[in-house]
């Protein structure tokens, strides 16, 4: 299978997206052995036997505030919904599939306009547990939803979210657990007709976090745009895997992640697989991510995949770096009376603003912004 850029010519640093065996029979799906590509950054010993689907023996708790007419519903497993969007690419979502006892199911109605973001709060109180959710937008509805995860635990999870056709969605899931959390969570979601979807990945708290968000167009004129921010401490393994899989004609996604990582043993993931098919005619395409070193002893590993079979796309690209503080930006600060130290948190606070702005409730923009605040403590020099 060949790959391609936009022009037509070989790109040096882009290689064939790999193909996950897909079944939701965690059987299927071979122990990895950390050689494989899909696990070779994650640390498999870290993950508290998630892989052989322990006995869950804890809790997290689901709560759920949504404005009138918002449906929301405990769906048993048999229940057809589940599984629609959804199809686990790997062991353990399919353990959190199996293992979860149903879904959490949030629906928003066709044609209404939410006004008020409905918020999941999902709260760890310890031991191994398994989670699914499942959000729907109606054809031509325009909503707001925040997955909010606190708390202590080990926990396998699936998310499913499909946006109607001409339905717009902003999708905000924040990982602010406490410092001892184990999460791995498959995020899909499937973008239908002229619909648009706006995600944002906020992570940062957990010893290990791996998230492996992945889109499907559902038809042609399908627009999304997936955000994150992730702040990694000393100690913690923080992991976002991407997948977009174009196959509709005249579909845009655009994927832009910004990582901070400081401290001894911080290291942090990034994966971007994009797939064009040889049906994805006038595809608009580009993913970037830039990770920012604040600290030595620190790792971030950084993977830009594209894929493309077929030249006639609008464009097609990616971009990642690596690298410490912007010298001429701190020499302006400080040329200016900043403080040294006050000039290393603006330039931070200004690194991830760029995504952090572009959500649209107040109160979690602030939230988010205090809470990497509070992890900075004191910079070097």
């Amino acid at each position: 299978m060949a790959v391609i850029d936009a022009t037509g010519r070989p790109p040096a640093a882009s290689g064939a997206v790999p193909r996950p065996v897909r079944s939701r029979d965690p059987l299927d799906h071979e122990v990895p052995t950390g050689r494989e590509e899909a696990w070779r950054f994650t640390p498999l010993r870290r993950l508290r036997g998630l892989l052989t689907g322990p006995d869950a023996d804890g809790k997290v708790s689901v709560t759920v505030d949504a404005p009138v007419g918002v449906a929301v519903e405990q769906l048993d497993a048999g229940d057809a919904r589940i599984g629609r969007v959804l199809v686990p690419a790997d062991r353990v979502a399919a353990f959190a599939m199996a293992r979860s006892g149903g879904a959490t199911a949030v629906t928003v109605p066709a044609e209404a306009s939410l006004t008020e973001p409905v918020t999941v709060r999902l709260h760890g109180e310890g031991g191994v547990a398994y989670g699914h959710l499942i959000v729907e937008v109606g054809p031509f509805a325009s909503a707001t939803v925040v997955l909010d995860h606190t708390g202590s635990a080990t926990y396998a999870s699936d998310v499913e979210v499909h946006v109607g056709h001409g339905a717009s969605l902003t999708f905000v899931t924040l990982q602010d657990w406490d410092a001892d959390a184990v999460h791995l969570g498959a995020h899909a979601y499937s973008v239908g007709r002229d619909a648009t979807l706006r995600s944002f990945t906020v992570t940062l708290g957990g010893e290990l976090v791996r998230l492996n968000p992945t889109v499907d167009y559902r038809g042609p004129g399908g627009d999304a745009e997936l955000n994150g921010v992730f702040f990694t401490d000393a100690g913690q393994h923080q992991e976002h895997r991407l997948l977009v899989t174009h196959e509709p004609r005249s579909c845009r996604s655009r994927v832009t992640y910004k990582g901070a990582l400081r401290g001894q043993s911080a290291h942090a993931v990034w994966i971007g697989d994009v797939l064009i098919g040889a049906e994805a005619v006038d595809t608009d395409t580009y993913e970037l991510n830039r990770n920012l070193v604040l600290t030595d002893g620190a790792r971030a590993d950084s993977v830009p995949n594209l894929e493309i079979l077929t030249g006639e796309v609008v464009g097609a690209g990616h971009a990642s770096a690596t690298g410490r503080f912007d010298d001429e930006a701190l020499f302006y600060l400080q040329s200016r009376g900043i403080p040294p130290e006050e000039a290393r948190r603006l330039v931070v606070h200004g690194f991830f603003a760029e995504v952090i702005d572009r959500i649209d409730v107040p109160e979690l923009r602030e939230r988010i912004m205090t809470s990497v605040s509070a992890r900075l403590g004191e910079l070097p020099a």
